[in-house]
């Protein structure tokens, strides 16, 4: 029996986007399962809670198989181990993402030579996209409706009304 290829994908994901849902689609034409990890990032602000940022995935993802969604805040290796996870998918728009992401990668290789990075690159019409582009531009009235799932727009339209 062979064994079952399973990957992360990790992030704040503060909000969901298209441009995630666009990774998480195309990993799993290549894994039997991914774990999308959602963190709570004690470095970063997030505009909305951990258990609404996962709500939002499973709301937005609800039709894709064999895709969990988990929340974590702890090492990312050991969610991997616990999740069986032997790959780490991380999402790669610029330039300055590399740098950041492989120094991530490299750690984590550090833990675990066992578990892989694969760098993903966004679909082409998602190439600019980023959580922190789509609040500021909320924040500002602007319109979002096309970069975010229904329920993530209707969040953000509270949030700054």
């Amino acid at each position: 029996m062979q064994k079952k290829r399973i990957a992360l994908y990790p992030g704040t994901f503060d909000p969901v986007t298209f441009g995630h849902i666009d990774i998480m689609r195309r990993a799993l034409k290549l894994f039997d399962q991914v774990i999308v990890a959602v963190a709570l990032n004690p470095n970063k602000s997030p505009l909305f809670a951990l258990d609404n940022r996962v709500h939002f995935i499973k709301e937005a993802t609800k039709n894709l198989k064999n895709l969990e969604i988990v929340p974590f805040d702890n090492l990312l290796i050991n969610l991997a181990h616990s999740k069986k996870a032997s790959v780490v998918i991380k999402g790669l728009r610029a330039i300055s993402d590399f740098e950041f992401e492989l120094q991530m990668g490299l750690m984590n290789r550090t833990l675990d030579e066992k578990i892989e990075t694969l760098f993903m690159i966004p679909s082409q019409e998602f190439s600019f996209l980023s959580s922190n582009l789509v609040k500021e531009t909320a924040r500002h009235g602007g319109d979002v409706s096309k970069l975010v799932p229904k329920i993530v727009f209707k969040e953000l339209k509270k949030s700054f009304s």
